[in-house]
């Protein structure tokens, strides 16, 4: 994927994650999609099984932020390297993250997440 379309996908795709809004978030990915991250290591698969998740997994963290801080480009793809900013009380943990995301036709088929899971 060459690198604009890269950064254009992640800045309609990051700001998804931000809300509670996994109907908006799941819009992005296939219908046979596959997506891990440290709390579901085994990873799902399918859209319906992922957006089960999302309704989950996001709502308890609905302000958090997202934003690109390198992308490097792939040939299915991107792995991403990315900031996250979540208000907590008064305060404001910031962390940082990887995703290797592969894309056909516009949509998501391939999204693993790795961060360190022990400020949340």
């Amino acid at each position: 994927m060459e690198l604009g379309k890269a950064k254009d996908f992640c800045n309609q795709w990051l700001p998804a994650w931000t809300g509670n809004k996994p109907e908006l978030l799941i819009s992005f990915y296939s219908e046979d999609a596959f997506y891990s991250d440290p709390f579901i290591p085994q990873g799902l698969k399918g859209k319906e099984r992922i957006l089960k998740y999302f309704r989950k997994f996001i709502s308890f963290y609905p302000d958090w932020k997202y934003e690109h801080v390198e992308i490097f480009p792939t040939e299915k793809g991107f792995t991403l390297k990315w900031k996250v900013s979540l208000p907590i009380n008064k305060d404001t943990i910031v962390e940082y993250g990887v995703d290797i995301v592969e894309i056909s036709n516009d949509k998501i088929i391939r999204n693993e997440v790795y961060f360190d899971t022990a400020s949340l």
